[in-house]
């Protein structure tokens, strides 16, 4: 029953990784500054609309990133390559789906403006 120490914190019962005050803290930072940044662009009417698209979805996928590694401990080694493979998966299912979304609306839109 004894707790080893890792790179990334602490290991537990069943290898699962406990992060430490000083990670979650960071990684609450980084969520919070990728909320604000297309908050604020959007709030403030800053850039075209295809910038604020592009920087939605840029801090949307650094979100994910920081969530997989500062909340999940999401790393590179051997013990989490199913995890990291599956996650891996997700954010490209997601990424599929966002693009084909602003795709689909944006042909909607196009549609809808040029049918009258």
């Amino acid at each position: 029953m004894g707790h080893s120490t890792g790179a990334h914190g602490e290991t537990g019962h069943g290898g699962q990784a406990h992060g430490s005050i000083k990670e979650y803290v960071g990684g609450l930072i980084y969520s919070i500054i990728l909320t604000v940044i297309p908050f604020a662009m959007v709030m403030m009417d800053v850039g075209s609309p295809q910038l604020k698209v592009a920087v939605i979805m840029v801090c949307a996928v650094a979100q994910i990133m920081v969530q997989l590694v500062f909340f999940l401990h999401m790393n590179t080694s051997s013990e989490q390559m199913w995890n990291t493979t599956s996650a891996v998966f997700v954010v490209v299912i997601v990424a599929i789906i966002l693009v084909g979304s602003l795709w689909i609306m944006d042909h909607l839109n196009h549609n809808m403006l040029m049918g009258h």
